[in-house]
């Protein structure tokens, strides 16, 4: 079974791609489980080409194929903030202080005017340096104060378009059905099908003459 290397340090995560991949042929180890403290240094200007940077890194660092991530939340009142600073925006260091800054921006801010969505692309990297994308959307807006003691991030203050609960509110297993990330690597997930099918498939014995 080939290794599959999900690059990040996040826990949250870290469960949502566990429950996400269960069923694939793979085995899903992290960089905490690999003692890998190493950072990649993540200057793109897109959440694509941070996904890239960052799988692209790791794969070439370990040897293993390598999925990761870059996603946030996009306000449209703050012109696309937090973007791909969601995850040290404001430079504060929890979720908790993240979203409560963010509320605080948008005080003034009246609820029909308060659009957001989430937003992750997934890079899957070979150490080739072959890399693929694939990604995922959810409309919603941002609430007037914190709900729901699920999920992680700004999942609290994130309301889904077609509900009138946050995604802190869901069940693990509707979260990990409907959200942006779910969504990205649903398609990841067929290329790296795609991929375990294509290379690791057994070599085909040549032809014997006579």
């Amino acid at each position: 079974m080939r290794k599959l290397l999900i690059a990040t340090h996040n826990q949250g995560k870290v469960r949502e791609y566990r429950e996400l991949l269960a069923d694939l042929p793979v085995e899903v180890t992290f960089l905490d489980e690999l003692g890998i403290t190493t950072e990649v240094d993540e200057t793109g200007e897109s959440f694509a080409e941070n996904a890239v940077l960052k799988a692209l890194g790791y794969a070439e660092m370990t040897g293993l194929w390598t999925w990761a991530d870059d996603s946030g939340l996009e306000v449209d009142a703050l012109n696309g903030e937090p973007g791909i600073y969601s995850a040290r925006y404001g430079g504060l260091a929890s979720d908790q202080a993240r979203y409560t800054y963010l509320l605080e921006r948008l005080a003034d801010v009246p609820a029909d005017q308060r659009a957001a969505r989430f937003r992750c692309v997934v890079a899957l990297a070979l150490p080739d340096g072959d890399a693929f994308t694939a990604s995922g959307v959810i409309e919603g807006a941002i609430v007037s104060a914190p709900r729901g003691r699920n999920g992680f991030g700004y999942d609290p203050i994130f309301q889904i378009e077609w509900s009138d609960l946050t995604m802190a509110e869901l069940s693990p297993e509707l979260k990990n059905s409907i959200s942006h990330r779910a969504k990205a690597a649903r398609s990841a997930r067929r290329i790296l099908m795609t991929l375990l099918e294509e290379l690791d498939a057994p070599d085909e014995e040549p032809d014997q003459a006579g």
